[in-house]
């Protein structure tokens, strides 16, 4: 269809349009009922990476460490006391009870082994806490804190917190719903705690409340970020375009926008996490702009005299083609980032890509029938953008060479500023610091035990190979090895059972505690070990069934994503080295995948940036008919980002998986006011057959005011979701929000120079 005709046919067609328009809102609609919102931290990770298949094989093979945890900080300083050991065999009793539990361990039903006689007893090291003695109190206090495998998960070396660990395993038929049945669940608990018993305080943690949490902050996010979205939407629409009904009809086009794209979505089954949550924030941000250019021309012809309908077609016929361009462009932008290593950002894009094409469908065909049909005047406009951007054209050309010149020293400066950036990241720093549960988190790592840990599944080779006393040596040896690394605090080993085993079964002498030197014994004191352990406390969670390979899991204190990728690579290197080639495992586990998670995604996105920036550059090339014009593009559509990155390196130095995501998600944006302002200079030269310097004249008048509206209203909107406390989404809004800011500034300052250096060469 012709440019000159689109108008023409809109309007003619516009019964039809109006009503297709609603239909397609209508099916959307039904389709945002179908949203469910995803509670899994794995869900950061596709099925088939490799990280995550190990794991699961892992918890395949023994359990899933899926935790609550408790922690109990009494005011006295020792938890060694009646009242708070009752506390803990109560909370141990309630946790059993949490949907999905599995296992609870605490300091309460701790397995003490001790023999009697030639018997093996196996039994709780705390039974009836509220009627012991003061001697039967120091008793257990003095076994606890001798006891490696106790102290540093369940009891502090000081013996002043101690922790209650549920282990759940859910069902994976509605995981969505699951995590929030247990949190509720516990927290409920928690309240009934703090009515039960005073002057001990309780910390809640693990990535079971985590997972819970990160979910309730895209929720508020969703509550608070997109209605403050919105209403700055209302405010900068209509002091651009000083009109209660364009507005009014900006707004259908984005609420249209944004509910096509989630409805879509659920139609397609994409389960909302809490990085795609910001969908609709970003589909509103982004859609504005389309309706911006159109109506901003349409406003203009009207001042200058033309009819409404006039103003519609011209309008069609300037912004049509620049509009398709910009929408495509940004389309290809966020559906680049399908090439990240982070399925939510896979969704992400989609959903965006969804909102912004059909931003344009709304804003070319639905738009100008709104204007048609409803009663429009032409607000007085107090020419503030257009005298800016008239002055800047003056100003550009007038200082042509000390601006470019100005302006590339600038742009080289910042730049070197990414050398500055080190790649991290860490966890529990997703959420904001005065989040309760990242306080209770770092109280426990403070206090008691890490959050984080490398799994190994550590094979023998052969049935009943765990009890082979080479075997138990060499992951000895390994636990040893591990020992003189700095931030480990905590290592579970089967090796733990044998030693305590054949301590007690030789007069709990600690000369014994050691691993036993004949196989066949070893595997007798297993058997009557397992044999006396109840429901629940087996062993299934350490050994695998044929005893041919056990679960071996070192916790780590706060280490950053950076940190543990080198503490991983080097165990790996140990192990290689000075392990027979049968026990040779790779560490897995969910801190292992996130710390390896920003280093793979930013290289998977630079793959994805290059191809969406080939099929941009290749697009613009062909749309505004001017190959030099069209190569020149890509610098003013790269830069920007680089010189966002190097403000990065110079201010905060530690970039994550926010990130490394913000190239390609910007990458689409910041190509419409190149678009826009070199289709007008084009446009410029060859229909009006002005100079060059002219034809930048004319492009800050023609599309200016429109460029500076748009990227105040995009600034906004992610400065908005800058604000979110979820660390992945407030770094990615405030980074994208620096790149569209730099964007304008190249595009005012950087690309009129350069052109007209292109024409001075001629």
């Amino acid at each position: 269809m012709s440019e000159d005709r689109l108008g023409e046919l809109v309007l003619k067609r516009k019964w039809l349009f109006l009503a297709l328009s609603f239909a397609l809102l209508a099916i959307s609609i039904a389709g945002t009922t179908k949203l469910k919102m995803i509670t899994d931290s794995r869900a950061f990770f596709a099925k088939d990476n490799p990280m995550l298949v190990a794991l699961n094989q892992l918890e395949d093979t023994y359990a899933k460490n899926e935790v609550i945890i408790l922690a109990l900080e009494p005011e006295g300083g020792t938890v060694f006391t009646n009242k708070t050991l009752s506390a803990v065999e109560w909370l141990t009793e309630e946790g059993w009870k949490v949907p999905y539990s599995k296992r609870v361990d605490s300091l309460t039903n701790y397995q003490h082994t001790y023999a009697k006689e030639d018997d093996l007893i196996v039994e709780d090291l705390i039974k009836n806490p509220g009627k012991l003695t003061a001697g039967q109190l120091e008793r257990a206090e003095k076994i606890a804190l001798l006891e490696p495998s106790l102290v540093d998960k369940i009891i502090s070396k000081t013996g002043h917190v101690t922790t209650i660990i549920i282990n759940t395993q859910k069902p994976e038929k509605q995981a969505f719903q699951e995590t929030e049945d247990m949190v509720f669940f516990i927290r409920d608990v928690i309240d009934e705690f703090y009515k039960k018993y005073d002057g001990i305080k309780l910390h809640l943690a693990g990535n079971v409340p985590f997972d819970q949490e990160f979910v309730e902050e895209a929720n508020k996010d969703m509550a608070t970020l997109l209605p403050a979205m919105f209403v700055i939407m209302v405010i900068v629409t209509w002091l651009s375009l000083r009109s209660i009904t364009a507005t009014i009809a900006t707004l259908m086009v984005i609420v249209f926008s944004a509910t096509t794209g989630m409805g879509l979505s659920g139609w397609l089954g994409i389960m909302l996490s809490d990085v795609a949550s910001l969908a609709p924030t970003i589909i509103l941000t982004l859609a504005v702009a389309d309706s911006i250019h159109i109506l901003n021309t349409i406003m203009q012809e009207m001042r200058h005299g033309k009819s409404k309908d006039e103003a519609i077609k011209e309008s069609l016929r300037v912004n049509a083609k620049p509009v398709f361009i910009t929408s495509i462009t940004t389309v290809i932008g966020f559906l680049s980032m399908n090439f990240s290593d982070a399925p939510p950002f896979h969704d992400l894009g989609n959903i965006v890509a969804m909102g912004v094409a059909s931003a344009y469908l709304y804003s070319v065909y639905m738009l100008p029938v709104l204007i048609h049909l409803l009663p429009i005047k032409a607000g007085k406009d107090s020419g503030a953008f257009t005298r800016i951007s008239d002055h800047m054209a003056d100003f550009i050309i007038s200082y042509r060479k000390t601006v470019f010149w100005g302006m590339a020293g600038i742009i080289l400066f910042l730049i070197s500023g990414i050398h500055k950036i080190v790649l991290d990241d860490n966890f529990i720093e997703y959420v904001s610091e005065k989040n309760s549960l990242r306080i209770s988190a770092e109280f426990l790592m403070d206090n008691v035990m890490g959050l984080d840990s490398i799994e190994y599944s550590i094979h023998s080779g052969n049935e009943g190979g765990i009890n082979d006393p080479e075997y138990l040596k060499n992951l000895e040896k390994l636990e040893n090895w591990f020992k003189k690394q700095k931030k480990v605090v905590h290592i579970d080993s089967i090796n733990d059972v044998m030693r305590r085993l054949n301590k007690t079964m030789h007069g709990d002498k600690q000369s014994w505690y050691t691993i036993p030197d004949n196989r066949q014994l070893a595997a007798q004191y297993l058997l009557l070990y397992e044999m006396s352990l109840p429901f629940g406390l087996d062993l299934t969670s350490q050994v695998n069934l044929d005893k041919s390979a056990s679960r071996f899991t070192v916790t780590l204190a706060n280490l950053s994503s950076a940190e543990i990728v080198r503490l991983e690579k080097k165990a790996d290197k140990w192990i290689e080295e000075n392990l027979p080639p049968v026990m040779h495992a790779k560490g897995t586990g969910l801190a292992v995948m996130f710390a390896h998670l920003s280093e793979n995604n930013i290289k998977s996105m630079l793959k994805g940036t290059a191809l969406a920036l080939l099929l941009i550059s290749i697009i613009l090339i062909f749309s505004i008919g001017d190959m030099k014009v069209g190569l020149l593009s890509l610098i003013p559509n790269m830069v920007p980002a680089l010189m966002a990155f190097g403000i990065w390196g110079y201010t905060v130095g530690e970039a994550g998986l926010a990130v490394s995501i913000v190239a390609a998600l910007s990458l689409g944006i910041v190509v419409d006011d190149t678009v826009h302002f070199l289709s007008k200079y084009v446009r410029g030269k060859k229909e009006k057959g002005l100079s060059g310097g002219e034809a930048v004249r004319y492009s800050f008048h023609a599309v200016g005011r429109a460029i500076l509206i748009t990227t105040l209203i995009l600034v906004a909107g992610f400065m908005v979701l800058a604000q979110s406390e979820f660390l992945i989404n407030g770094q990615m809004g405030l980074l994208t929000a620096t790149t569209i800011l730099f964007a304008l500034l190249v595009d005012f300052l950087f690309l009129p120079t350069l052109l007209l250096k292109l024409e001075d060469t001629k």
